[in-house]
């Protein structure tokens, strides 16, 4: 589906858990690129699994295609997100060729920034691009909730101000890169995407399904809260039930129907999501990292981590294996009661 969201101000989040999952969107800049492309031209960008892709044209205009979806006109100042890291292209009109990303040579000015200029001499589209890494569990989770493209398009009234001018600063430090350059546009295409997703939140019907509903729960909301703030602790389902404000069993219908997998196996999954994360970015002994993410044993630790990943969490630290949100539906050692 594509999303293109409608001339109209946005309103903040109003629920606390889907604030407190914006407040852990965090993302990691891998690649930032300033394209300046002339017509006939077209670039293929191959697909790229646990990232998002942000551009804005910052001047002129080409197509974007991604597979599944209808070819689409972006104009200067308009931005586009495609969040689950699909391949896909840009192209100065439908039928111009097109040249794989990597065989277009670049001019590098750091380890992740570069400039490019292609194309046959034509009319001029610029284009800033930033591909970025998703870097919590809570916010892969939303990530995966996203449609197959988001766009926002240029907004002419009083209330877009916030997009013109992160849209200029964002076209000012790609120009050159300045001392702290890649920080910069860090922060700013953090700004950009959170934006780009509250609006979605706001506007989409599919953004009150699923995981994102319960988010929206009174009750179930307060659960989800609680195991998010503190995965740590002993949580069964009695426990949740009453940070819910309900029955048990009430809770785990409603939990289940919702979010589509019972309440102990989401806790699983997402203490386990935690560790994974924790393994890849640090040396705590595997008994300090399986009590901060609530086994009781090492041992009990790493049977569930190998049954979900199908790697030791020692070996996952050696290598620096990068996994995505678990889609298995294989329950870890917790409790059910």
């Amino acid at each position: 589906m594509h999303f293109t969201f409608p001339h109209t101000g946005t309103g903040p989040v109003r629920t606390d858990p889907l604030g407190e999952t914006l407040h852990l969107f965090r993302l990691t800049g891998t690649l930032y690129c300033r394209a300046e492309l002339t017509a006939p031209w077209g670039v293929d960008v191959p697909a790229m699994p646990g990232c998002m892709a942000l551009q804005v044209v910052t001047a002129g205009q080409c197509w974007l295609e991604v597979a599944g979806e209808q070819p689409r006109l972006v104009g200067a100042g308009s931005l586009t997100l495609i969040p689950h890291g699909v391949a896909h292209r840009f192209r100065s009109d439908p039928s111009a060729s097109t040249r794989p990303l990597a065989d277009i040579p670049v001019r590098q000015l750091s380890e992740r920034y570069e400039i490019m200029r292609h194309g046959g001499g034509g009319e001029l589209t610029q284009v800033a691009y930033a591909v970025l890494r998703v870097d919590h569990v809570a916010a892969r989770r939303l990530a995966a909730q996203l449609p197959a493209v988001l766009q926002l398009d240029r907004f002419d009234d009083d209330e877009s101000g916030w997009l013109h001018s992160t849209l200029r600063l964002i076209a000012r430090e790609s120009q050159a890169l300045r001392p702290g350059g890649e920080t910069m546009l860090t922060r700013l295409a953090d700004v950009l995407v959170i934006q780009v997703i509250r609006m979605w939140l706001d506007a989409a019907p599919e953004a009150r399904q699923g995981w994102l509903a319960a988010l929206r729960d009174e009750q179930l909301g307060r659960a989800l809260t609680a195991v998010h703030r503190a995965p740590e602790r002993d949580w069964t389902v009695a426990t949740l039930a009453r940070e819910a404000g309900m029955s048990r069993s009430a809770f785990a219908a409603r939990f289940t129907g919702l979010v589509g997998e019972p309440v102990i196996r989401y806790l699983a999954a997402w203490r386990l999501q935690l560790a994974h994360d924790h393994l890849r970015g640090s040396g705590d002994p595997l008994p300090v990292v399986a009590r901060r993410f609530g086994y009781q044993s090492e041992a009990a630790f790493c049977r569930a981590f190998k049954r979900e990943y199908g790697v030791p969490p020692g070996q996952v630290r050696r290598a620096g294996v990068a996994t995505g949100w678990p889609t298995t539906s294989r329950v870890a050692d917790v409790d059910p009661d």
